[in-house]
């Protein structure tokens, strides 16, 4: 059974730097593309980031939304299945909970749309006090 949680969240100051971590199971790494998502109260759940999985050199893509490139920095640690979101200087509008999800097809197509993933977890809630 696939399982992602996702942890790390809380009360940041704005300014400040977080790191969000999704452990997954239930599934090979690097098989599947882990995507980071944020739903804000009263907003649609927004796609923030995806890394793929590695292609047959190694390496792999990730890619960012426009609003979040040059703070948010995805990685993956393949051994431990986890995945990380590194959120620096912290903005009132990043709060809302933060998802992380799985993509099958491991290439981030149409990452940024909920409705490609296949797996999700139960969220992080963030709160930033400015």
């Amino acid at each position: 059974q696939v399982e992602l949680v996702e942890s790390g969240g809380g009360l940041v100051q704005a300014g400040d730097s977080l790191r969000l971590t999704c452990v997954g199971s239930g599934f090979t790494p690097d098989v599947y593309a882990i995507a980071w998502f944020r739903q804000a109260p009263g907003l649609e759940r927004e796609g923030l980031s995806c890394i793929s999985r590695s292609d047959d050199a190694g390496e792999s893509k990730t890619y960012y939304a426009d609003s979040v490139k040059g703070r948010f920095t995805a990685s993956r640690d393949i051994r431990k299945n986890t995945a990380y979101l590194q959120i620096d200087r912290v903005k009132p509008e990043d709060a809302g909970i933060y998802y992380c999800a799985s993509e099958f097809v491991g290439v981030c197509a149409s990452w940024y749309t909920p409705e490609a993933m296949d797996y999700w977890g139960k969220g992080t809630q963030v709160t930033v006090s400015s």
